[in-house]
């Protein structure tokens, strides 16, 4: 499940945003101001952030400008949302990093129809790369290998899985559930507590390096791309 941060100073609007995306399958955070937003994208790295330009604190600008300067958030996929759909706004929001823009007023089905695009894209965008390397680590996509210091790494199906997908979405925490969600078969009765096996056997064959995963007390893992022998 995705989880969306929604970053907006009405209230209204973030409640019926919120209903809508939750009631489409989407797990979503809500945002009042741009510091707070922040806070919580660098905290816990949302899939997507839908931002509106005009904050009572900061621009929207600003808060973008501040995620693309960060490693743990420069990554997330960002959609303004504009009272004015002018040129300016929106070319400078592209020029900055933006991934998309929605002129207000829109529907939620717009947004939503916006929202799934960009993730698809973002998703075929890394799903593209057959090869990830981190320092001594290497992924081959394709081939379902792992690597070591260049020697081979044999890990379960399970293991391979979650770190695949933990190791294409760099600094983004992801609960055990959502982890259970990619790593095992659709309908299939996984322990949260299952998880927490899987990722010590994999820190054990990565050894030398068990930090690349990390976890986040309360919230999941996530995968550190420059961790600490």
């Amino acid at each position: 499940m995705e989880r969306i941060l929604i970053v907006d100073d009405e209230e209204d609007l973030l409640d019926l945003l919120s209903y809508n995306l939750e009631v489409t399958g989407y797990e979503v955070e809500k945002a009042l101001t741009g510091r707070a937003a922040l806070v919580k994208a660098g905290e816990n790295p949302p899939d997507l952030i839908v931002l509106d330009v005009m904050l009572p604190d900061l621009l929207g600008f600003e808060v973008l400008r501040t995620l693309r300067s960060r490693e743990e958030t420069r990554g997330i996929p960002v959609i303004l949302l504009t009272a004015r759909g002018e040129e300016s706004d929106v070319l400078v929001g592209f020029e900055m990093g933006a991934d998309d823009y929605v002129s207000k007023p829109f529907s939620p089905r717009e947004l939503i129809a916006r929202i799934r695009a960009v993730i698809k894209r973002v998703a075929g965008k890394e799903s593209a790369r057959p090869h990830i390397r981190y320092g001594a680590l290497e992924i081959d996509l394709d081939a379902h290998r792992v690597f070591l210091e260049n020697h081979e790494v044999v890990l379960a199906p399970q293991e391979y899985k979650l770190l695949a997908f933990l190791a294409t979405h760099p600094n983004r925490v992801y609960s055990r559930q959502m982890l259970i969600d990619q790593a095992w078969e659709e309908n299939t009765f996984v322990e949260p507590r299952t998880v927490d096996v899987h990722i010590r056997r994999l820190r054990t064959r990565l050894e030398g390096y068990p930090s690349w995963i990390e976890t986040v007390r309360g919230s999941g893992y996530r995968f550190n791309p420059s961790p600490s022998a």
